[in-house]
């Protein structure tokens, strides 16, 4: 699971209940791992939808703003914005000039691009709001979509089946080795365990 149930398991194994945790969120932002089980699908639902939104921004030559989960973690902005060429991204802990976005967007219709996606985690601004103000700098419509939800159904990708069962087997492993209370990870494309109760 993620963070909380992390969490929960520590708590579990204070009370004497034994424990193995596999990182599986797409918000990418559990400790101890390079990667979680779901966020490379979320990541592909994330591209696919950019690839559709682009799409409408180019022929309507339309600004959008696209909100996308991640928590306080940008690992699925950063990504899905260089794997969807994303004009502008904003991420947490990066803090970012919103009179510099406009100058910078000003600069592209001077030249004829009249399309843009902006690409933000969520929980950093009410996009609408956001929207509204870049609309009166630019006199120029600006339309917002939160993928929301959507982010985290559908099927699995492939890399993360593979992902999946290969950190289940790795766990699998260390049970039959006598090791318990330990939160599996990948560094590296290396499978690591460390301590539950050290970790969290």
């Amino acid at each position: 699971g993620g963070n909380g149930s992390y969490i929960g398991s520590k708590y579990l194994v204070q009370e004497g209940i034994s424990c193995i945790n596999l990182p599986g969120t797409i918000d990418n932002d559990v400790v101890c791992t390079d990667y979680s089980i779901g966020y490379f699908t979320a990541l592909e639902t994330i591209v696919e939808s950019i690839d559709r939104i682009r799409d409408t921004a180019f022929s309507h030559q339309s600004i959008f703003i696209i909100e996308v989960m991640g928590r306080k973690c940008g690992d699925l902005t950063i990504a899905s914005a260089i794997a969807g060429k994303c004009e502008f991204l904003i991420i947490p802990g990066i803090k970012f000039n919103i009179d510099n976005l406009i100058n910078e967007i000003k600069n592209k219709i001077s030249k004829g691009i009249n399309n843009a996606i902006i690409i933000i985690t969520e929980n950093i601004c009410n996009i609408k709001k956001f929207s509204e103000y870049i609309k009166k700098k630019i006199n120029k419509e600006i339309r917002t979509i939160i993928l929301g939800h959507v982010q985290r159904g559908g099927k699995p990708i492939s890399y993360d089946r593979i992902l999946g069962y290969r950190m289940g087997t790795y766990a699998i492993n260390l049970l039959i080795k006598g090791h318990k209370n330990v939160c599996v990870g990948i560094k590296n494309n290396k499978f690591i365990y460390n301590d539950i109760l050290k970790l969290i």
